[in-house]
């Protein structure tokens, strides 16, 4: 009989071995699942920011190309005038003229304004308000250039055209011998 009860004394701490390494194992995969969770959502989180990054990034380079102006071509009205054929580029949005802004500059200054009044020589688009520019129409302006003279041969002027926050355009006005009215600049 006393061999017996060491032998259920033998049998329990047997058990109770085993149960508590049962209870250190529980333990161990109750970590590492709790290791994978905040491992997850760190990696998720990680990827959401990158997935908005790349959002904003695009949403910006967007918003640069919308409404970019490019001349077709640019020819001397007068000593104090050019006349600037453009289009919006592809995929643009329709702007305002006045919020397109242009500089010549030159070694004697800057001069500046906008695009306003532009008028349409086309009408591949439809109709636009008046004052507002549409991508697919080409339009002719006259842009004032006092400073920066057209009747200088063999020099170069630099233009710049802004539309609003968006797209940027530069051109070099390259005069050559000739400078009369009807000359092509670009």
């Amino acid at each position: 009989m006393v061999k017996n009860m060491k032998r259920k004394e033998m049998k329990n701490e047997n058990n109770d071995t085993l149960a508590a390494m049962g209870i250190g194992a529980m333990i161990v995969f109750i970590a590492l699942i709790l290791v994978a969770a905040v491992a997850s959502a760190v990696i998720i989180q990680t990827a959401e920011k990158l997935q908005q990054n790349a959002q904003s990034t695009g949403d910006q380079a967007q918003d640069q190309m919308a409404s970019k102006v490019m001349p077709l071509s640019i020819v001397i009205q007068n000593a104090n005038t050019l006349r600037m054929t453009f289009e919006l580029a592809p995929g643009s949005e329709s702007i305002t003229d006045t919020d397109v802004a242009y500089s010549v500059i030159c070694n004697a200054g800057t001069d500046a304004g906008d695009l306003g009044g532009a008028n349409p020589v086309s009408t591949n688009a439809g109709g636009g308000g008046a004052g507002v520019l549409l991508p697919g129409q080409i339009y002719e302006v006259s842009l004032a250039v006092g400073t920066c003279q057209t009747s200088t041969p063999n020099v170069a002027h630099y233009m710049t055209l802004a539309a609003g926050n968006a797209g940027f355009t530069y051109e070099v006005l390259s005069y050559g011998a000739d400078t009369n009215s009807g000359t092509v600049v670009v």
